[in-house]
């Protein structure tokens, strides 16, 4: 059994191993059998409003033959009464066999992880990451252009607090391909995440200030919503959320063969009458994400092995030093029992990141012990 709480928990191999898992998974939807998770419960604790995900992940574990409990709002919940996320995670996991979690604090999902003895999942970790939503983009991209190395790719809207994004970037760096990233000054692609790519898959990161001067050179484009609710007072919402928007006057300078994607809610970024344009597939996007998480919940189970032969990523280094996460928004900056632990990303330049949210330490180091 394992937990998925960032895109570097998998490795490229697997990734293509739970692509042909949901190829197979699409059939199961279809036929109603086998129920590979007869018996099993799936606990889904979202703490943040979720349509798309926490609806998902039912339908998964249902079509496999399981069972469902859990929470759509905190305030129904013993969170009201002040329970931390350690004491969660020990309850919950007497009473299920796997855990969703959705959170708005970056590094919750890895908290409940710690915690919880049965497989966790995460469903989104405040602007961290959110590694199913990059699994069915990148299924949706291999499906239709028949690879997800070699491509340019445009990220286009909220890349600071968009977390969608941030895995997205850290899995088409590792294929190998372009990123170019089309935002509204103040909410560019975060320091750290752009320190990973180079550092650790040797990707340089293109920008574009406007997605007309760069929407004719794109494979994919991936727009996402400015968002709302986490931006600082300092940010003009109204003045941001109308900077990029695509509609079919634009969508005529794209390439014939280029695919539109949106990880939804749209607001107003993807005018409506793109819709029905052949290229448009982020309801279809949307609908592969059921496949995807039933081959996700499969494989957390053990119900369905990846081969052995299919090689896991490395652990990453973690290091114990007087720091503290930069983030205010981390996890481990509210829940204050939780030790501060910082993943080693680079020895040459020396780089060390929050092991919750990769957010940068600040502090002076006075001593370390590994963990």
């Amino acid at each position: 059994m394992r937990d998925i709480i960032v895109i570097g928990d998998l490795s490229n191999q697997e990734i293509e191993h739970i692509f042909q898992i949901a190829n197979d998974m699409a059939g199961i939807i279809n036929s109603g059998s086998p129920r590979l998770c007869n018996g099993k419960i799936l606990a889904t604790l979202f703490y943040e409003p979720s349509t798309r995900t926490r609806l998902s992940f039912e339908s998964a574990m249902l079509r496999l033959g399981g069972n469902v409990i859990g929470f759509a709002e905190p305030s129904s919940s013993s969170v009201a009464k002040g329970e931390t996320l350690a004491d969660t995670a020990r309850v919950v996991a007497e009473y299920a066999d796997i855990i969703v979690i959705r959170h708005p604090y970056a590094g919750s999902a890895r908290v409940l992880a710690d915690y919880a003895d049965i497989p966790v999942i995460n469903g989104g970790d405040g602007s961290n990451q959110h590694p199913t939503q990059t699994l069915y983009d990148l299924y949706t991209i291999n499906k239709h252009l028949g690879r997800i190395s070699e491509l340019k790719v445009g990220l286009c809207g909220d890349l600071r607090y968009g977390r969608t994004v941030h895995s997205l970037a850290y899995a088409l760096a590792r294929f190998g391909s372009e990123i170019i990233c089309i935002a509204p000054e103040g909410l560019e692609m975060p320091e750290h995440v752009l320190q990973r790519l180079e550092i650790k898959f040797n990707s340089k990161v293109k920008y574009a200030n406007k997605l007309d001067d760069v929407i004719n050179e794109l494979d994919v484009l991936y727009m996402t919503r400015i968002q709302k609710e986490r931006l600082p007072s300092d940010i003009d919402y109204k003045a941001v959320s109308s900077k990029y928007i695509i509609n079919k006057e634009l969508m005529s300078k794209a390439k014939k063969q280029m695919i539109l994607l949106h990880p939804l809610p749209r607001v107003d970024e993807i005018s409506y009458e793109l819709d029905d344009d052949q290229r448009s597939f982020y309801f279809r996007q949307s609908a592969y994400g059921v496949r995807i998480r039933m081959a996700l919940i499969a494989v957390a189970l053990d119900v369905l092995k990846i081969p052995t032969s299919v090689g896991a990523p490395a652990s990453p280094r973690l290091v114990s030093v007087k720091k503290k996460c930069i983030n205010p928004r981390c996890i481990v900056n509210h829940e204050l029992y939780l030790p501060h632990k910082f993943e080693i990303v680079s020895d040459l330049p020396p780089l060390l990141a929050c092991a919750y949210c990769g957010e940068k330490p600040v502090d002076d180091i006075a001593e370390s012990n590994l963990v």
